[in-house]
């Protein structure tokens, strides 16, 4: 018996546009209407500081250039720092819809897809909040989509997946991992037992992956010369991240492939795992990717969230299979259930649906660390602005704001200039790459959780506050005090090396 591989470019169903359409208006309208809740995230207040460049030391240039271009032309707020992920999170959507119709799945699975995947938990909390995963939840499964065509239609969609591949490449370089996962499933499970015919050659075999290759290195080339040029600074980055959060990533990668789309959900991508093995052995290889790219977040231990890109395709996977089987009234009812709870406490967990001032008082802040990392900002910096105010005149001519991370310098540098503030440095990342205070700069309101590490590069440092975001959220700076600190010892030249720190 001869098992078939792939249908026929006639025979995909209509793309379910009514269902899958009313997802994204639903969904865009809530994302916009919460996006100005809390408020800036620590990495948005940093996009938003760097200056326009090929690359930097800890990212590719594409989030931040699109961060610092829709506030130059649209205005430098919170609104609109939000609409980029707001527009990545619903062409997920359609994407993830268009990967359930792409494996035979008609309306009903491509509205479960949209619906799903739209609601789920990490989709939803980086559409909300302006990271370089937001970008990722869209270029990683239009990849996989162009994949999955260029393997059961017509081999050249493997060149448009190259040429999304080389565009990712200026938001991380991580999508390398992910085609690195793709390799090893053609590798190891493309059909070739016997009763499996597949209908096309092993795409390796054909030029076509080799020439969607060359288009990704080509489109990739800039930013590939910028981190050759510069010694690979990713990969510094990549070493910093895992040594910080390496212990966290691994105790929590198992646990967080169940909470991506919601424990509810688990199910469906569990069952398009199976679905794929066993009716689609020539998409194998996506069953394949999904635990050497889980091996490759286990050993890196940067971040844990990195095969969420592929599990949404996993997920749409399942949509077929589900859509299938919830034939009767109250199958579908089930299934229907089984959304609308998902997607009601991940909507809760991870939108600023909660009042700030109660944030403290539920598990929402410990569950969610992008919450956290959204509060308190405004008030920390009109703060240091009163220990700026506070000082003799001649004092704050020639203060400066050191800061111990970008969020903070960020912070600073939105806020501060309504409060008088002087600009602000930090040794964090890319911005220790733009140098330290002027020399006539000799006073510093250090912001640090370590005062008394002070204490040896500045003549003279004596404690003035200690930032309270006021509504009790533990946030990375509640409680971190603001020291005021006179003469650098050796100057700027002689302290500034030792303020640089990578995580």
């Amino acid at each position: 018996m001869t098992t078939v591989l792939a249908r026929p470019a006639a025979d995909r169903p209509a793309v379910a546009w009514a269902p899958v359409g009313a997802a994204v208006l639903v969904l865009a309208g809530l994302l916009t209407t919460t996006s100005t809740r809390y408020g800036y995230h620590r990495d948005e207040l940093y996009f938003r500081m760097l200056e326009p460049a090929w690359g930097y030391v800890d990212q590719p240039p594409l989030t931040p250039w699109v961060a610092r271009t829709f506030a130059d032309l649209f205005g430098d707020t919170l609104l609109v720092m939000r609409v980029p992920a707001t527009l990545a999170h619903v062409a997920a959507v359609v994407v993830v819809a268009l990967v359930a119709r792409e494996l035979g799945g008609r309306a009903g699975a491509q509205t479960l897809a949209a619906w799903g995947y739209g609601t789920a938990a990490i989709p939803l909390a980086f559409g909300h909040t302006f990271l370089t995963a937001s970008l990722d939840l869209v270029v990683w499964p239009t990849v996989l989509l162009c994949t999955v065509r260029a393997v059961q239609r017509d081999p050249r969609w493997w060149v448009v997946a190259g040429l999304v591949t080389g565009v990712a490449l200026y938001n991380k370089l991580l999508v390398v991992a992910l085609l690195g996962g793709v390799l090893v499933g053609l590798l190891v499970a493309w059909p070739r037992r016997s009763g499996e015919v597949a209908p096309t050659r092993w795409p390796l075999a054909t030029p076509w992956p080799w020439a969607g290759a060359a288009v990704a290195l080509l489109v990739g080339l800039p930013n590939l010369v910028y981190q050759a040029m510069h010694g690979w600074p990713q990969l510094a980055m990549g070493a910093a991240l895992g040594e910080n959060n390496a212990a966290e990533v691994r105790s929590e990668l198992w646990i967080f492939q169940l909470l991506t789309l919601g424990p509810p959900l688990a199910v469906v991508w569990l069952v398009g795992i199976v679905w794929l093995w066993r009716r689609r052995p020539m998409l194998r290889f996506l069953v394949v990717a999904y635990p050497v790219l889980l091996a490759f977040t286990y050993t890196a231990g940067s971040q844990v969230y990195y095969a969420t890109g592929l599990l949404a395709v996993l997920f749409a996977a399942g949509c077929v299979p589900v859509a299938r089987w919830a034939r009767t009234a109250w199958r579908r009812a089930a299934v229907t259930t089984l959304v609308v709870v998902n997607g009601a406490s991940c909507v809760l967990i991870s939108l600023p649906v909660v009042p700030v001032e109660e944030l403290a008082e539920t598990p929402v802040a410990d569950i969610n660390p992008s919450a956290q990392d959204a509060v308190g900002w405004p008030e920390y910096v009109r703060q240091v602005a009163a220990v700026h105010a506070a000082l003799p005149e001649v004092d704050r001519g020639r203060a400066v704001v050191l800061t111990q991370n970008y969020g903070e310098a960020g912070a600073v540098d939105r806020f501060g200039p309504g409060l008088g503030l002087p600009a602000a440095y930090s040794g964090h990342n890319e911005l220790w790459t733009y140098g330290p205070p002027p020399r006539t700069a000799t006073l510093a309101l250090v912001l640090t959780e370590t005062p008394g590490a002070w204490g040896t590069r500045f003549e003279e440092c004596t404690e003035e506050a200690r930032l309270d975001n006021g509504v009790g959220v533990d946030t990375e700076e509640q409680g971190v005090a603001v020291l005021v600190c006179r003469d650098p010892v050796g100057g700027w030249d002689t302290v500034w090396p030792g303020l640089r720190h990578l995580d």
